[in-house]
């Protein structure tokens, strides 16, 4: 498979560590490109619902794929969000071409983008983040069984359904959240004269120009990997939602690049790294 040259990649709320997490695609996708940047807006790992009894090899391998990039010496920048919080504490580590964030000003060609998750936008997650937690258990079940569903519409011919996205698209809350939260972001970055402003969190992929009284902006989110399977691309000065397409690869083999004399299994023990900043995080 030809690799395709990108100047910068958006990847968020993929959610590594829960059933939802489309891995096995996201692995094809990363293993299709050639960034020169890659920017993982929040909540690439859910350690909230972080379980040493769900950690498939397919997740393991997208680590491996990220860490190829970073021992490569493409900029990776991590930017914290709120699922995978915990990570907050540790901000400002420089690891190598690794960074750890909570946003990320850049300069792409003249113009200023402003990265940042966007957790900071919710209400439930400020104020009652037990309520947001729980939140996420029903979400994972609720893709799960989405998942279950699925799987049998496709056994009977039948075009498969997002659970989640009728249920956003009934509730005019869920909508109104969604226009508050796009609206709040531009806003804030007419304000602080950017060009760009780059979220995820709500799993929502978008790319649009926001008008204020005060400017205009290009909003963009990055979607997830659980529902949309969707990525922010940006090359020769153009912004692109990727959006993945089994039927768009050929070539689904899964063997993995090697790192020179370097067992990622055994230097990246995930399970009991994640489970350690769980209990950190109780105590």
């Amino acid at each position: 498979m030809k690799k395709r040259e990108v100047d910068l990649v958006v990847i968020s709320d993929v959610h590594l560590g829960t059933y939802g997490c489309h891995s096995k695609e996201l692995l094809i996708y990363l293993k299709s490109i050639n960034p020169k940047q890659i920017i993982l807006n929040g909540d690439i790992i859910d350690i909230w619902q972080f379980s040493k009894s769900y950690w498939p090899e397919s997740h393991m391998k997208v680590v491996r794929r990220i860490m190829k990039f970073i021992t490569d010496g493409v900029p990776v920048y991590y930017l914290t969000g709120n699922h995978d919080e915990m990570l907050r504490k540790f901000v400002d580590i420089n690891m190598g071409s690794f960074r750890l964030q909570n946003k990320l000003v850049l300069n792409l060609n003249g113009q200023k983008a402003w990265f940042f998750h966007g957790d900071v936008f919710d209400v439930t997650m400020q104020n009652s983040k037990w309520l947001a937690k729980l939140g996420a258990v029903g979400y994972d079940t609720l893709i799960l069984l989405n998942s279950f569903v699925n799987w049998c519409l496709t056994k009977m011919g039948r075009e498969k359904m997002s659970f989640s996205k009728k249920i956003k698209a009934k509730f005019k809350d869920a909508v109104k959240f969604i226009n508050d939260f796009e609206n709040t972001a531009a806003e804030l970055a007419i304000d602080k004269g950017y060009s760009f402003v780059v979220c995820g969190h709500i799993h929502q992929p978008e790319m649009r120009e926001i008008k204020m009284h005060n400017g205009s902006v290009l909003y963009l989110n990055s979607g997830d990997w659980v529902e949309n399977l969707t990525s922010l691309e940006y090359d020769n000065g153009e912004w692109s939602i990727f959006k993945f397409n089994s039927a768009d690869y050929t070539d689904n083999d899964e063997n993995e690049d090697t790192l020179d004399n370097d067992n990622l299994s055994e230097m990246l023990n995930v399970k009991s790294l994640f489970m350690n900043f769980k209990m950190e995080t109780a105590e």
